[in-house]
């Protein structure tokens, strides 16, 4: 049960993501979390190194890019809508019909697409079911998150706890993908 919240790849943030292999892969499309995965969750809007990512990503490397939160419409579209990003909130991740609603958004079937989250919980645990491949990344602001994203945590660490007892979570540093 716990194999379903491993993620296939691990790093620290999403400038670790090595976007040329992904491309390589077969990967068109990337479904990112908000909070904490691209900027802190008290963070209002994009910083200069996220928007110049967010360029090269779409501009250089041709990828679709699609934000799904579990946050509110004001939250996603205050920070999206200035970047030119569709986005889909109120998620409830890790339900999959905000991620359907996300491929169709892309255009991209599952096997083309690739979701980005630093929760085991929502963003992982939904891109496997529905078949995507899934990255973690580490929480940005992990001190500056609601209860909700607090009891996840907690639940992770059970998991996390019965995924090294059984030698499938290793503690090695993150390394650049």
């Amino acid at each position: 049960m716990f194999e379903r919240l491993l993620p296939h790849m691990r790093v620290n943030t999403i400038y670790d993501i090595n976007l040329h292999t992904l491309k390589e892969q077969g990967k068109r499309g990337i479904i990112t979390d908000l909070d904490n995965t691209l900027v802190g969750a008290r963070e209002p809007l994009a910083t200069p190194e996220l928007v110049q990512w967010l360029d090269d990503v779409r501009d250089n490397l041709g990828f679709k890019v699609v934000i799904v939160s579990n946050n509110n419409q004001t939250r996603v579209g205050k920070f999206a809508e200035p970047l030119n990003i569709p986005f889909v909130h109120a998620a409830r991740k890790p339900a999959g019909r905000a991620f359907t609603r996300a491929l169709n958004e892309l255009g991209l079937s599952a096997e083309q697409t690739v979701v980005i989250g630093d929760q085991m919980m929502t963003d992982v645990l939904g891109g496997r079911r529905m078949g995507l491949f899934t990255i973690l990344v580490r929480p940005i602001a992990p001190n500056d998150e609601g209860i909700m994203t607090r009891f996840n945590r907690f639940l992770e660490r059970i998991a996390l706890s019965r995924l090294r007892k059984k030698g499938l979570w290793p503690e090695e540093e993150l390394k650049k993908s």
